[in-house]
């Protein structure tokens, strides 16, 4: 079998996680592109890197290059998964796109691939069309506790992997992208009709910035306070959190229908955040009766924290304001829903709720999705 050139672009959770998964295949060799010099630094010492499974075992991997030279990690890939966060996507796709082979297609995608990432990489790469745009709706395995260089655990993983391209690509490089994907992550991979089936797809921009605004927001319990140690994301989500994310959703659900009706896209894939939950982890939700019995009961969410630093000058600890929370979900995510809502006419009061406070609490917006997202959609749709 023809050796299959991966390149991951982005040292993080997802990024360990992935390239170590893929270096148990045979005939896979994979190059890892980060800024992290720690991670570079790790590599030429001792070049193993380890992920801790949930029953105990462990999987090692050597990653054939690490580097924070983009030339060297993606000159010659056949695919290009791009995991770093949203607002620094832009950013990654220019540094990568002049050392891209203009010989052979590649295939560039984000994992998770919403907040619009096919009309960043259209509006970036435009000029190539030999560069097959995909995005993952979501990321295979929730993957936590991560030691750069060194290791990553592994959190539930999902039984289905739906896969979207943009609308510029053929037939045909469709279903070569879901051979490639289908030899790194097994017969899972589905494809999807279209590409707006991942951007409206409820996830991290309403549940992150919904729990959030649940704690600290102008009605939660711990609005202006410390909070006396670090928080789980889920398993200690408030009520509050778990009210607004209901409404937040069924929001986002209705602007499915409303783009569905006008643009006549079938968006029928595009379910509520409560049944994505249940059909992706299954049985590992205890208690699927409710919302919030879902989020506090998910094994596969265990352990994970909410972003927070310690306290200026205090004892404890508050929600970060630099972290993905904000400048990815809210910049790109919940920015980008509202601004297409507004561009049908519908009115999302929740989410601009949300997007209103957290655009404060981060101090305003630097740059968001807007900055790409086409000036005459859905006219050009």
């Amino acid at each position: 079998m023809k050796p299959l050139k991966v390149a991951i672009c982005g040292g993080g959770r997802t990024g360990h996680l992935n390239a170590i998964l893929f270096k148990q295949l045979p005939d896979v060799q994979v190059s890892l592109l980060t800024h992290n010099p720690e991670v570079v630094e790790q590599h030429a010492r001792q070049g193993s890197m380890q992920a801790l499974l949930p029953d105990g075992s462990t999987l090692n991997a050597r990653l054939d290059c690490v580097t924070g030279d983009a030339r060297l990690a993606v000159e010659d890939a056949d695919l290009v998964i791009i995991t770093v966060p949203a607002h620094v996507r832009a950013q990654t796709l220019q540094a990568i796109a002049p050392h891209l082979s203009t010989e052979k297609p590649v295939y560039i995608g984000a994992i998770p691939g919403f907040c619009g990432f096919d009309w960043l990489a259209e509006s970036t790469l435009a000029d190539r069309p030999n560069l097959v745009i995909w995005g993952m709706k979501d990321v295979p395995h929730t993957a936590f506790d991560l030691k750069p260089g060194l290791s990553v655990k592994m959190g539930g993983g999902k039984s289905q992997l739906y896969v979207a391209t943009h609308a510029r690509e053929s037939a045909a490089s469709r279903q070569h992208l879901q051979q490639l994907l289908t030899r790194l992550y097994g017969p899972c991979v589905t494809m999807l009709d279209n590409y707006l089936e991942i951007t409206l797809t409820p996830g991290n921009p309403i549940m992150h910035s919904s729990v959030i605004y649940g704690l600290i927001g102008p009605y939660g319990q711990w609005h202006r306070k410390i909070f006396p140690r670090p928080l789980c994301w889920w398993t200690e989500c408030p009520e509050l959190g778990a009210y607004f994310l209901e409404r937040m959703d069924q929001e986002s659900q209705d602007l499915c229908a409303v783009i569905s009706q006008r643009l006549g896209v079938d968006l029928s894939s595009v379910k509520s955040l409560k049944q994505e939950i249940v059909e992706a982890y299954g049985d590992q939700i205890r208690d699927p009766s409710s919302m919030l019995s879902i989020l506090r009961s998910n094994q596969a969410y265990n352990d994970i924290l909410a972003p927070m630093v310690p306290a200026d000058n205090r004892a404890g600890y508050v929600i970060e304001r630099e972290s993905r929370a904000f400048n990815e979900d809210v910049a790109y995510g919940l920015v980008l829903l509202v601004e297409m809502a507004k561009r049908f006419d519908l009115k999302v009061p929740y989410i601009e709720e949300v997007l209103n406070w957290s655009v404060s609490y981060m101090q305003g917006l630097r740059d968001s999705a807007l900055d790409y997202f086409p000036r005459h959609w859905p006219r050009t749709a």
